[in-house]
C-alpha cells in the first residue's frame, strides 16, 4: 500500500520526512520508506545517499528474505549528533545530553535558579553545558544545540512568562541571552510540551494518533502529540490543564480564575492541606516554606507517605488525584485521546498513587465504545521535561515541519553544516 502523497507530509523537506520515518521505525528499507512516505524509489535512492554521506543515518544488516534479495535495513546514526536539554527549575536544574535518538548519554543536576538575576542564570547554563558534554568525551562539534524548558506559559514575544515566584524573568529575553552565551542554536518550550515530545521521541505513546503527557512539577499541564506532531496552539500555550476548572466556586488560582484543578489539586495545595493536618506535618517533617522548591520537597514526602499506605497522606494524594483525573478525562474527550502518560517530577513521586483514580476516572469517556484510553506511568519520569527538551531541538534542527519552531536548512534542504555555530 502506498504512503500519503509526498507533497501533503508535514516535513519541512523532503529529507526531514525520510529522517524522521527512519527514527520512527527504528529500522526499515528503503522499499518500507517508499511505502512510509510515498517518494518514489529514485528519490529514496538520492535522500538516503545524501543522509549517509552526513553521518546521519547507517546501514545495518539485511532485512529477512521473502523469497528475493535480502533487503538492506537502515536505522539512525546515533552518535553522529547531540543535543542538550535544561530544565529550569527554581528549585533544581536538570541537565541531560542525548544522542541523536533521545538516549540520555550523560546527566547531572545542579541548583535551582532561586532568585538570581536570569543573565547570571544564563552565564550558568553556558558555563555548565561544556562540563556535561565534556564529561562524556563527546566532540562539541557534534552538537545540534541546547533546548531549554521551564515551568509556565509563553509568550507573545517567544520569552519565558512564568509562574508567580518567577516573574522577573517575565521580559528578559532567555533564548536570545542563552544563544549568544553558548553560540549554539537555542529552541525554548514549556516543561509539559517538551516532556509530551520526550514520550514521542522515545516511542512512550507507541502508534497512538493522539496521545498526551501529564506533566506534574511545580504545577500542572498538558502535552499534546497529535498524528506525530506536538500541538502547541497558535501562542504555544495548548495543554494549561492545570487551569481547567473543575469547581465553580473554588478558591482563587494565580492566573486570575476561580477553582482551576491547579488551584485545588496541585501540588501546593496538597502540601497547604498537609500543613494544615498538624500531625501529620509532624510525623513527615513538612516546613513552612512558600517557594516551589519548599513546596517539591514536602509534596514529595507525602507523595513517599501515600505509597507506603500512611493513611492521611494516601487520602490527600488520593483527593488531589480525583481533581486532577477530572480534568484528564475532559482533555481525553476534548482531543479523543488514546494514550494518557503521566510525567514530571510529581508523579515520578506518587504516580503510582495516582495512576489507579486516573485509570478508573479514564473508563469514563465518551470515546469508551471505541476505543479506551491507556493511561500509564512515564519511564523517565523524573527527567522528562530535560529529556523532552533535547529532543526538541533534535526535531527542530533535523526533521523540522513547516510550522515548526526553528528550522536550520538552506533553501535546497540541505542540513546546515556542524560548523561553527551551525546556524
Amino acid at each position: 500500500m502506498s504512503g500519503p502523497r509526498a507533497d501533503k507530509l508535514p516535513h519541512a523537506s523532503s529529507k526531514a520526512a525520510v529522517l524522521d520515518a527512519i527514527r520512527a521505525a527504528g529500522t526499515i528499507s528503503r522499499v518500507g520508506l517508499i511505502s512510509v512516505t510515498g517518494f518514489t524509489a529514485p528519490t529514496i535512492s538520492n535522500l538516503v545517499r545524501k543522509l549517509i554521506d552526513e553521518g546521519l543515518v547507517v546501514e545495518t544488516g539485511h532485512a529477512e528474505s521473502t523469497g528475493g534479495k535480502r533487503r538492506v535495513l537502515l536505522r539512525l546514526n546515533h552518535t553522529s549528533r547531540y543535543a542538550v536539554g535544561v530544565c529550569l527549575g527554581q528549585g533544581v536544574m536538570t541537565y541531560v545530553l542525548t544522542d541523536l535518538t533521545g538516549v540520555v548519554v550523560a546527566r547531572i543536576s545542579r541548583p535551582g535558579v532561586g532568585a538570581e538575576a536570569p543573565a547570571t542564570v544564563v552565564s550558568r547554563i553556558a558555563a555548565e553545558i561544556p562540563t556535561l558534554v565534556d564529561s562524556v568525551g563527546v566532540d562539541r562539534a557534534r552538537l545540534v544545540g541546547v533546548g531549554l524548558v521551564f515551568p509556565g506559559p509563553l509568550t507573545g514575544r517567544g520569552v519565558a512568562g512564568l509562574n508567580p515566584e518567577l516573574r522577573h524573568w517575565r521580559e528578559f529575553p532567555l533564548g536570545a541571552a542563552l544563544e549568544q552565551a553558548t553560540d549554539l542554536p537555542v529552541v525554548l518550550d514549556n516543561d509539559a510540551t517538551a516532556a509530551a515530545l520526550g514520550e514521542h521521541w522515545a516511542g512512550g505513546f507507541g502508534t497512538a494518533s493522539a496521545a498526551a503527557a501529564l506533566y506534574m512539577g511545580s504545577g500542572l499541564g498538558a502535552g499534546l502529540v497529535i498524528d506525530g506532531i506536538t500541538y502547541r496552539g497558535p501562542s504555544g500555550n495548548a495543554g494549561e490543564l492545570g487551569h481547567v476548572c473543575v469547581d465553580a466556586d473554588g478558591p482563587r488560582c494565580w492566573c486570575g480564575a476561580r477553582g482551576c484543578v491547579e488551584a485545588v489539586a496541585g501540588p501546593a495545595a496538597v502540601v497547604a492541606a498537609g500543613r494544615a493536618d498538624a500531625g501529620l506535618a509532624g510525623a513527615l517533617g513538612l516546613t513552612t516554606g512558600t517557594g516551589p522548591a519548599a513546596v517539591a520537597r514536602d509534596f514529595a514526602a507525602i507523595g513517599r507517605a501515600a505509597r507506603r499506605g500512611q493513611r492521611r497522606a494516601l487520602a490527600l494524594c488520593e483527593r488531589s488525584a480525583r481533581y486532577v483525573a477530572a480534568a484528564a478525562r475532559t482533555l481525553a474527550n476534548v482531543m479523543d485521546l488514546e494514550v494518557i502518560v503521566l510525567t514530571g517530577p510529581g508523579f515520578a513521586v506518587a504516580g503510582s498513587v495516582y495512576l489507579p483514580v486516573l485509570r478508573q476516572e479514564l473508563h469514563t469517556v465518551f470515546s469508551r465504545s471505541a476505543h479506551a484510553v491507556d493511561v500509564r506511568l512515564s519511564r523517565s519520569a523524573a527527567t522528562a521535561s530535560a529529556v523532552g527538551a533535547a529532543a526538541l531541538v533534535l526535531e527542530s534542527e533535523l526533521v523540522p515541519f513547516h510550522r515548526g519552531l526553528r528550522v536550520s536548512e538552506s533553501l535546497d534542504g540541505e542540513f546546515a553544516p556542524l560548523t561553527g555555530s551551525a546556524r
